[in-house]
């Protein structure tokens, strides 16, 4: 679903695959955590200016994967809310594959 701005000079719209890398990029930032890739491996929906995540990782074999995995939220919370200027409400990560 694309995120929409309205205001006095026109609407911005961020799109769905906008926002995908976004969360993408955030989420990999995070030493030892990949984003799983295909269908239904990431889900986010925006509206009224709050945003939930939903993302499936794969995770460095030898990293503590509730450590990794809080930090992955952190890190997703931080460039949503700076880069989009929406409020998180939650960002669920499951770990779902140790390479």
């Amino acid at each position: 679903m694309s995120y929409v701005v309205d205001g006095v000079r026109g609407s911005i719209t961020v799109s769905p695959s906008a926002l995908a890398g976004l969360v993408t990029r955030a989420a990999e930032a995070v030493d030892g955590a990949e984003v799983r890739r295909g269908r239904r491996r990431l889900d986010i929906d925006v509206a009224d200016g709050r945003a939930r995540v939903r993302l499936e990782l794969t995770a460095r074999y030898g990293v503590v994967l509730p450590e990794l995995a809080r930090r992955v939220q952190d890190r997703v919370v931080e460039a949503l809310s700076s880069m989009c200027r929406v409020d998180v409400e939650a960002v669920d990560v499951s770990v779902e594959e140790v390479t």
